[in-house]
């Protein structure tokens, strides 16, 4: 209530209350929890009801011609209120399989009461998109397609694809989440279906969904920021946003990439806000180097016999474990410090980094991890120590801690950077197991990059893509 009582405002949307049709025995303007969405005083109000018979029986134990006249009833209330009216036809799609003729009933009954939009509902996910086109083709005979919307779920996978084949059934409204999200699978991506209405034929010339082409290359940062506000890292392979949703790794793509980009592209990475990626990997080659070091601002003579010595000296350091496909950051040092380019900034000359299981004053017993990082700035000896406490937060969390607590001069250009994804992998078995870190990391900037350590002790490995991530910024801020 606390949120309707001071709402956001907003520009080009319009917020909706949701909740469920009135209970059976209860009048629309007496049934409290119908009131509750009713006082939120949006502009519009959508309600959820049962359209398969089945959950009538069984979950509501109400008679079917009941389940009709509470929607009805329900939905008469919000129109004489003056709202717009939504009505979510739960189960929609399995109610139509087991019993088509009471399914049509509960929709037509919406519609006749009022409803603006009618969303069908494949509530369980389990429905596929023949199925979706078939019914929605269907529907659309009873009820005018331009009232008709589609609620999807990814169970199968296909929550995108069935709301295409609703779409092309004639369904005009689509609901659906940022990044997926939603119960079990999640619910239709709308990060994936709003650049395929922008720009995939037939939807581009067919449709107007109020956004423009520039707002559209805002789309990454949104799905990432949606991401960073749930403290995880984004999907690298989500199609259009993905990290590699454009990244071109066989030697042969990147020579046509470089030639015409859509050669192996089926839109524009900056269309979505997106960037193109050339990976450095075992299968790169003179192309792949080149289109890199250009895309990180490296400027070099394609002659220059060094381009041959980079290649042979990456490919020998992604053998011994180095991902630098996936440590953009990383590679980017690396290739200054090959060329004599890389700046200083500062050097350190020794860590340590300690576990202990002891007791505290309360007698629990608990880890504490401690680290000690000795830098030297410009002759000048800094001395940083950390420790961590809580269960979750470890040596690597305490070295991280002292690396950035006291840089000298550097200090205020990384005050902002956070570490927001931490991956370890094990490259070989046995107790001389080689272990790879990658570290993601971002700043009060929404930039993100990617750090890559090698090494048979973790500790070391995970130092290495965290003084990584510190010089990326500090070479990101332009700091001398």
């Amino acid at each position: 209530s606390a949120f309707f009582a001071e709402p956001p405002k907003l520009n080009n949307s319009i917020l909706l209350a949701f909740g469920m049709t009135k209970r059976a025995g209860m009048s629309a303007s007496n049934d409290d929890v119908l009131a509750g969405v009713m006082n939120a005083n949006t502009p519009a109000v959508c309600l959820v009801g049962k359209t398969h018979d089945f959950h009538v029986k069984t979950a509501l134990n109400i008679s079917l011609e009941d389940n009709i006249a509470n929607i009805r009833q329900s939905i008469e209330h919000i129109v004489r209120s003056g709202r717009e009216a939504h009505f979510d036809a739960e189960h929609f799609f399995d109610g139509y399989l087991a019993n088509a003729d009471y399914a049509l009933s509960c929709i037509q009954a919406a519609y006749a009461a009022g409803a603006r939009w009618i969303a069908l509902c494949d509530t369980n996910g389990g429905r596929l998109p023949f199925e979706v086109f078939q019914i929605v083709s269907e529907v659309v005979k009873h009820i005018p397609n331009t009232q008709i919307g589609i609620h999807t779920h990814d169970d199968t996978g296909h929550a995108v694809a069935n709301t295409f084949a609703a779409v092309d059934a004639g369904a005009r409204l689509i609901q659906g989440t940022l990044n997926g999200l939603g119960e079990r699978c999640g619910n239709a991506n709308l990060v994936t279906i709003i650049p395929t209405l922008l720009l995939k034929y037939p939807y581009a010339s067919k449709y107007e969904i109020g956004i423009s082409q520039d707002k559209l290359k805002q789309l990454s940062r949104t799905s990432h920021t949606v991401d960073e506000l749930l403290n995880r890292a984004p999907n690298r392979h989500a199609p259009y946003v993905g990290k590699a949703a454009f990244a071109h790794k066989a030697g042969l793509h990147a020579s046509a990439i470089a030639k015409d980009p859509t050669t192996y592209e089926h839109v524009d990475p900056a269309s979505v806000g997106n960037q193109r990626i050339i990976p450095m990997s075992n299968q790169a080659g003179k192309s792949n180097l080149l289109k890199r070091l250009a895309v990180a601002g490296i400027d070099i003579d394609p002659k220059d016999p060094r381009i041959g010595k980079m290649l042979k000296y990456i490919k020998e350091k992604e053998s011994l474990g180095f991902a630098y496909d996936m440590a953009d950051a990383s590679f980017h040092l690396l290739a200054l410090e090959f060329l004599g380019q890389k700046p200083k900034f500062f050097d350190i000359e020794r860590y340590r980094v300690t576990v202990e299981h002891r007791h505290n004053a309360r007698n629990e017993l608990i880890t504490v991890s401690e680290a000690v990082v000795v830098a030297t700035i410009d002759g000048e000896r800094k001395i940083s120590a950390s420790e961590s406490f809580n269960p979750d937060q470890g040596p690597v969390n305490a070295l991280f801690k002292a690396l950035a607590k006291d840089l000298g001069k550097y200090q205020t250009y990384i005050d902002d950077l956070r570490l927001i994804d931490y991956k370890v992998r094990i490259l070989s078995g046995g107790t001389e197991a080689v272990t790879r870190v990658l570290i993601e990391s971002t700043d009060s900037q929404r930039r993100r990059w990617t750090t890559v350590g090698v090494s048979a002790n973790i500790v070391d490995a995970s130092f290495q893509a965290l003084i990584d991530s510190i010089r990326f910024k500090l070479l990101q801020e332009q700091v001398d």
